[in-house]
């Protein structure tokens, strides 16, 4: 039987309706303005209906998205995403406003406020409250549709082999090939393709960050950093927590790091280890190749599901029986991926670039761990329930991968290949925990000094990238590159602090898949416990809820980085 979540009927829009620009949104916003409350009853019902709005609201930006970075060069979709860029949201940011200022006004709110849940959006409220400026507005409209152009210039990197045109994930493929001379032309290739455009990504970046501070500063901020604490509720850790994660890295990864590039050389047999070998197996092995096209992708994704709790495997039914995958790379398509959750039918839309390739199928579990967190988060009242913050959603995701790795043979011909697989995986992890903390490092010091020159910042990424790398891999010659090499992610153009959470939701991840490990019953029942809950509670009482902490100490780090390079060394 699939799980489709039942669709709240409509009780305050029509069920007919459709959003056709700001003027039909407007006499919603007017009768919630008006509505007079008398009551906690009154007030619970005029949250449902705000939520029902927004609901709505959120689920046709959600369309306009999604079909734009599907197809980045229609320029129907661009102008229906703009449309609501431009046009819808600066008119209902203000009305917003005096929405959330309604509630915490009302003589209704401090009964209601004492409930799970309720507690916590009321604080939300007075902290949105607190942040808002009128004349911020027009800034979020300029920084959205600048950010937009990232994906757009991103979107149109193509490199030509082999009489093909091919995007930057098809091109990538070629790294893991033994041909260590194939994937050196095309390494260079691709890298001097991205530098083509290092000129027009620089000015970009100059011009988000110095309106980015602007608003900050409007909103009473010494810089943006402390600004995106505030405005992304992080409630539970400060910057300085954010250091002591740097400095633990360096101290309990890197090292870790070290030694497994340093087997990868050995095996290889290289006298130098060079970036193009990076991705290569390092005994000669052709790329894993775990499945023909997306469609078998989805469909061995699905089986995968069913094995580990048939729930989640209907959940990937119901967005297939939708149509709510986009999953193969091509050209004009938006790099990167997501899970994107459409607030009002429940049913969220998974976007990729798949291109054969085994990081697929992890890119496809972490996805879909974030489509079963919408799932389950469908049952509550309010949209607003349904915010969490990032280090939940990404706790999902990430623990998702490692919660399927028994059962990755099912997309390999061999136990061999298996245990491949999770030899990658988990240097995967190693290297992304110190990425992380370089791109994280990189972004408090962008924006705690916003009137930096281009020069200044290539020297604190030099400094930040020298520092949070491997003694193996020899980049002689390749300067321009690594010291470029900050343009390839997106979040410091389009989602700017959203990053960090990536590391605290790993070591999290680590942490529940250790337990799964000690006892799979126990540990499965924590996750979906934790993801039931949404934002109905505090972030660290959620992770304890999943059998894990949010820590960011030393001690805590080390403890784990020593179980994964104890997994890690069961696999060579």
């Amino acid at each position: 039987m699939l799980n489709h979540p039942v669709p709240k009927k409509r009780k305050f829009l029509p069920e007919e309706f459709q959003i056709l620009g700001w003027e039909s949104l407007a006499p919603f916003y007017k009768l919630l303005l008006d509505k007079k409350i008398n009551s906690s009853e009154e007030l619970c019902l005029w949250l449902a209906q705000r939520s029902e709005l927004e609901g709505a609201i959120s689920e046709d930006a959600g369309w306009r998205y999604i079909h734009t970075t599907r197809d980045t060069g229609n320029e129907t979709y661009k102008k229906r995403y703009e449309e609501y860029i431009t046009d819808i949201l600066p008119q209902i940011m203000p009305l917003s406003h005096q929405l959330d200022e309604k509630i915490v006004q009302s003589p209704y709110t401090a009964t209601l406020a004492k409930e799970v849940g309720y507690d916590l959006l009321v604080h939300c409220l007075k902290t949105k409250i607190n942040l808002y400026r009128p004349e911020n507005i027009p800034l979020f409209t300029k920084i959205q549709l600048q950010a937009h152009q990232y994906g757009k210039i991103a979107s149109e990197m193509t490199i030509t082999r082999d009489g093909k045109e091919l995007t930057m994930q098809q091109a990538a493929t070629y790294l893991e090939l033994p041909d260590r001379k194939l994937r050196e032309e095309v390494y260079l290739q691709m890298h001097e393709r991205r530098l083509r455009d290092k000129a027009v990504l620089d000015e970009l970046y100059t011009s988000l960050v110095q309106e980015r501070h602007n608003v900050a500063r409007n909103a009473g901020f010494a810089n943006f950093r402390d600004y995106m604490f505030v405005e992304l509720k992080r409630f539970d850790y400060t910057p300085q927590d954010c250091f002591k994660f740097h400095e633990a890295i360096l101290e309990t990864i890197i090292p870790l790091l070290n030694d497994i590039k340093t087997e990868r050389k050995k095996e290889a047999g290289y006298t130098t280890f060079r970036p193009w070998d990076d991705a290569a197996d390092s005994q000669g092995r052709p790329p894993l190749q775990p499945f023909q096209d997306t469609k078998e992708l989805l469909e061995k994704t699905i089986v995968v599901l069913d094995k580990l709790d048939p729930f989640f495997g209907d959940c990937l039914r119901t967005m297939q029986e939708m149509g709510h995958f986009d999953l193969e790379s091509r050209k004009g398509k938006a790099p990167g991926g997501y899970n994107y959750p459409l607030e009002e039918s429940g049913v969220p839309f998974i976007f990729m670039n798949a291109v054969n390739e085994f990081q697929d199928v992890i890119t496809m579990f972490h996805e879909s761990g974030h489509a079963i967190h919408s799932f389950l988060m469908h049952h509550l009242p309010l949209n607003d329930f349904k915010h969490i913050t990032s280090e939940m959603a990404e706790l999902a995701s990430m623990s998702m991968e490692l919660l399927t790795m028994n059962y990755w043979e099912l997309f390999l011909d061999n136990p061999t290949d298996a245990i491949r697989a999770k030899r990658e995986h988990l240097e995967s992890i190693i290297k992304r925990l110190v990425w992380i903390a370089a791109i994280d490092k990189f972004q408090h010091w962008i924006y705690e000094n916003p009137t930096h020159t281009k020069m200044k910042r290539e020297e604190v990424w030099k400094n930040i990238v020298d520092t949070f790398s491997d003694y193996i891999t020899d980049w002689d010659g390749l300067e321009d590159i690594k010291y470029s090499l900050w343009q390839k992610q997106l979040h410091l153009f389009e989602v700017p602090f959203y990053y960090i959470e990536y590391g605290i939701a790993q070591l999290g991840a680590l942490s529940i898949w250790k337990n799964y490990k000690q006892n799979p019953k126990k540990t499965l029942q924590n996750y979906l416990d934790a993801l039931k809950l949404g934002y109905t509670k505090p972030l660290a009482s959620m992770y304890e809820t999943a059998g894990t902490k949010l820590d960011l100490d030393r001690l805590y780090i080390l403890d784990l980085v020593q179980f994964v390079r104890e997994e890690w060394e069961k696999l060579l």
